[in-house]
């Protein structure tokens, strides 16, 4: 992909700071555009606009600077708050979805690459998902991603705004904090580096996909690109690890005893979910390079630093 100009929406958080990190890297401009409610990693070189994606305002700015690429990040994340909220989450979300495109639409943008969840799957028929799998949304949240994709895909056909919508298995490394809602590898790395209880729920058979974040952004940074448009492209490793041993693996990386307490397991969690990410492969030449043992390392000497900074 040539030099491009890229808006990045949730650009200080998790995945979006790493997104423009790579993006800055590979020679692009970044704007960034995030309300900076939860998270504060906004990188040097990117244009920060502190706004919600849900501000009409954005679509004049976008006219303005004419992004070529969107990369849509910023959501709220958390199937619990939706089901307690699920205005807030439509808002968030679907509103939220719509006025990026719209902004999309006002700048001329190529293309928009739209992050979605495999919460969208439901309780898939069989494992590892495929992307072209029957969408069984079981959430409010599960449901706004949906009709993200829905929505994408309109605009495509009135505006001629091209699309990727990329389905993200459970993401984890640097920059993940447990505060919030938050992927289960921060929860378990801070309680293990700080010698607190860790908790599994159930008997720790449920199974879920990890994703390093570096590879989730290497998916991104080729899908701004031409290939893939009008696809839903998965973006996982296709295997599954069960709570228990992700509890051992954690407990290694972080030299920590491997004891956790076990509770009933929550109403309405998934038993078992990964992806499959073979069309990614072919559409877009992507592929997991970073194993889970490898990931992990990473993620706790992250935590470890920061803990020693706070």
């Amino acid at each position: 992909m040539l030099r491009v100009l890229a808006l990045v929406t949730g650009a200080a958080g998790f995945i979006g700071s790493h997104l423009a990190d790579r993006l800055l890297a590979d020679g692009h401009e970044v704007i960034g555009v995030d309300d900076m409610s939860s998270g504060a990693n906004v990188r040097p070189g990117v244009e920060l606009w502190e706004m919600d994606v849900g501000d009409p305002a954005l679509a004049g700015k976008a006219a303005v600077r004419r992004p070529e690429v969107i990369c849509h990040l910023a959501a709220q994340v958390s199937v619990r708050v939706s089901v307690a909220d699920p205005l807030g989450d439509a808002r968030a979300n679907v509103l939220g979805t719509a006025n990026v495109l719209e902004a999309a639409r006002a700048a001329g943008a190529r293309k928009v690459v739209f992050t979605s969840s495999c919460a969208v799957y439901g309780v898939p028929d069989a494992l590892p998902v495929p992307p072209d799998a029957e969408l069984r949304p079981a959430s409010p949240y599960a449901a706004s991603k949906v009709s993200g994709e829905v929505y994408a895909g309109m605009y495509q056909a009135l505006h001629g705004i091209d699309f990727t919508t990329l389905t993200l298995a459970n993401v984890y490394g640097p920059r993940q904090t447990p505060e919030g809602e938050a992927g289960v590898i921060s929860i378990f790395t801070d309680a293990l580096l700080a010698g607190g209880p860790t908790k599994v729920y159930g008997d720790g058979s449920q199974t879920r996909d990890y994703v390093y974040v570096l590879d989730v952004v290497d998916a991104f940074a080729r899908a701004a690109g031409e290939r893939g448009g009008g696809r839903r492209l998965n973006v996982g490793t296709g295997i599954q690890t069960t709570d228990r041993d992700l509890h051992t693996l954690v407990a290694e990386a972080a030299r920590a005893p491997d004891d956790p307490e076990f509770a009933p397991p929550r109403l309405g969690d998934l038993p078992a979910m990964s992806v499959d990410p073979r069309a990614t492969r072919e559409v877009l030449g992507w592929e997991p390079e970073v194993g889970l043992r490898e990931g992990l390392a990473e993620t706790v000497a992250w935590a470890r630093e920061r803990n020693a900074l706070a």
